[in-house]
């Protein structure tokens, strides 16, 4: 049930994208200091996020100045969060990245004191398909041998990834696991960093035997050799430089993990700087420039904004909230 509703959003979206939408002017709001927060290290999803879209944005000249992108790792993005609720909660300059991990953490109760109501949602600008990968000198091969060990003593594998336990990183490997006929998927070992680069970093170093993450973080160490992807956890393979990588699906394991990826805003933003950064979101996304960044990255098409994205954003939150109950990481 959990899976099903991100796959429609998805296949609506696609069917949804007509045409590319005009640059927009809003006449009374210009970012004189347009800043993205990254809320993890350099390196993982988030950060792709923010400097992606800046750079394309600046690129198509629908912002004059250099996005600034800050990193404020910590709480899998609980620091972030806190940050701009509390402290910058009317700065008209920032954008915050957001993926279906904020919309776990929200689900689960992580950021103490803080709901989804409290910032605006701005916009979509794609969907990131996960991925169980290990180092390139592995004894897995594919992802069924994996969870076969898992299986036996689930002692000896850990997982590695850029959210905190229970996040969406956790959440795709235990989707998977249940997928394959684990029953108490408590039991899965996983070990949370501060972004997938950092999960990475210590796969390679042999600390973990598996890594879980998104297929945007993991691109660069997949085209090294470093990496072996055992499995993409999408309906079909994908298309492109990618179209080599397995599906879970198609090794008799039917786990999907589409990791959305958008933005929020500060809460009390000026409508006339919602509407701007909105919109201007919105034709970063319907660009040329940005489908080629989407299909390099391996981003399927999820084209939300404004009121939509943030009815997106709700039925994610409750959504995770019920499989969340399910498997015991929340009550």
């Amino acid at each position: 049930m959990f899976l099903k509703a991100p796959r429609l959003a998805l296949a609506a979206a696609a069917l949804a994208i007509t045409g590319f939408a005009a640059p927009a002017i809003a006449a009374d709001y210009t970012p004189s200091n347009p800043e993205c927060i990254a809320p993890a290290a350099p390196g993982g999803g988030w950060d792709f996020t923010c400097r992606q879209v800046g750079k394309t944005m600046q690129d198509l000249g629908l912002i004059k100045q250099t996005m600034q992108v800050t990193n404020l790792a910590g709480g899998g993005g609980g620091v972030a969060y806190a940050e701009v609720v509390n402290k910058r909660d009317s700065d008209n300059d920032l954008i915050v990245a957001a993926s279906s991990a904020t919309a776990t953490r929200l689900a689960q109760g992580a950021y103490p004191g803080n709901d989804m109501s409290q910032v605006r949602w701005l916009a979509s600008i794609g969907a990131d398909y996960g991925v169980i990968a290990v180092a390139k000198n592995s004894p897995y091969k594919d992802l069924k041998s994996l969870l076969d060990e898992v299986k036996k003593d689930p002692s000896k594998i850990s997982f590695g990834g850029g959210s905190a336990v229970g996040g969406w990183d956790h959440l795709k490997v235990l989707i998977a696991a249940k997928a394959d006929g684990i029953k108490d998927v408590r039991k899965v070992k996983y070990i949370a960093f501060n972004g997938g680069g950092e999960a990475i970093t210590q796969l390679l170093a042999g600390s973990l035997q598996a890594f879980t993450g998104d297929l945007s973080e993991t691109k660069g160490f997949i085209k090294s050799g470093d990496v072996r992807v055992l499995a993409v956890l999408a309906p079909k393979r994908l298309e492109g430089e990618f179209a080599n990588l397995p599906t879970a699906k198609e090794q008799g394991i039917d786990a999907i993990g589409a990791n959305w990826r958008g933005f929020y805003a500060p809460g009390k933003m000026s409508d006339a700087a919602y509407d701007f950064w909105t919109k201007e979101i919105a034709a970063t996304y319907a660009s040329p420039e940005w489908k080629k960044v989407m299909e390099a990255n391996g981003l399927a098409p999820l084209d939300l904004q404004g009121a939509d994205f943030q009815k997106f954003v709700k039925e994610s939150v409750a959504q995770i909230q019920g499989i969340s109950k399910e498997i015991g990481i929340i009550k």
